[in-house]
């Protein structure tokens, strides 16, 4: 199975960053003819203004983002694994993948269950809690005979939750990402190996690259294929890799 990894600048306008994700799955799939495309951690939209997040939410299904994401799988017959989106249900909100089969049906969603409230080194403050809920469930789902196991971004740092999506057979855990610089330089390749190591699984994990409106500054993660074998890449494009059953 050949998987295409697409790495973001995304910025604080869903218009522009939608036209970008659909120009790099377009490219990829006409350069790779993959299986599997995977977009990263808030592809849709990204800004550290709790106002513009939530008002960039989408309620599921429908919202011009879902609607983009069916469309695309269908267009191009490959599984779409969506980064995450801001959902809203009801009053809350929630760091949210996507996931749709080559016929443009969701086949699964997964909700953050780790959110990032950090404090850098620096003295910078981040609190995904004070707009973000956290999700509940660990979540898997099937391509073929593949079973592919749900992260999203700070899950790296809890190895539970990786061994409970091996518990549940996944052959291959994917984990879009928006890591800053900051947190991420000394330990993102450190996290996703010894996650790959302890579960014995595949690794796939792509994220934002450069700075966001805020002025945050991501790392640039983008890991494919074997995860002894990273992929780096400082631009926005994509990386392709292949998974082989064993």
């Amino acid at each position: 199975m050949k998987i295409s990894l697409i790495q973001m600048n995304s910025q604080n306008d869903k218009a522009v960053n939608l036209q970008k994700a659909a120009n790099l799955i377009e490219t990829a799939i006409k350069d790779e003819n993959p299986q599997l495309v995977v977009l990263p951690e808030y592809f849709a939209f990204l800004d550290d203004a709790r106002n513009a997040m939530h008002a960039s939410a989408e309620i599921f299904p429908g919202g011009e983002t879902w609607s983009f994401l069916s469309a695309t799988a269908a267009r191009y017959g490959v599984t779409l694994h969506a980064g995450s989106i801001v959902e809203r249900e009801g009053e809350d909100f929630y760091n949210t993948s996507l996931v749709f089969g080559p016929d443009g049906k969701q086949i699964a969603r997964y909700r953050k269950i780790h959110l990032f409230d950090v404090e850098t080194p620096e003295g910078v403050v981040y609190r995904e809690s004070d707009s973000i809920r956290r999700g509940e469930d660990v979540v898997t789902y099937k391509i073929g005979d593949v079973t592919v196991g749900c992260g999203i971004c700070y899950d790296i740092r809890f190895p539970e939750l990786f061994q409970r999506l091996r518990d549940l057979r996944a052959d291959a855990i994917v984990l879009p990402a928006a890591f800053t610089l900051s947190t991420g330089k000394d330990h993102w390749e450190i996290l996703a190996r010894a996650r790959a190591i302890e579960t014995q699984t595949y690794l796939v994990a792509v994220g934002q690259t450069g700075t966001h409106a805020s002025g945050r500054k991501a790392l640039r993660p983008l890991d494919g294929g074997e995860p002894l074998g990273p992929h780096d890449c400082a631009e926005p494009g994509f990386s392709s890799g292949g998974y082989r059953q064993h």
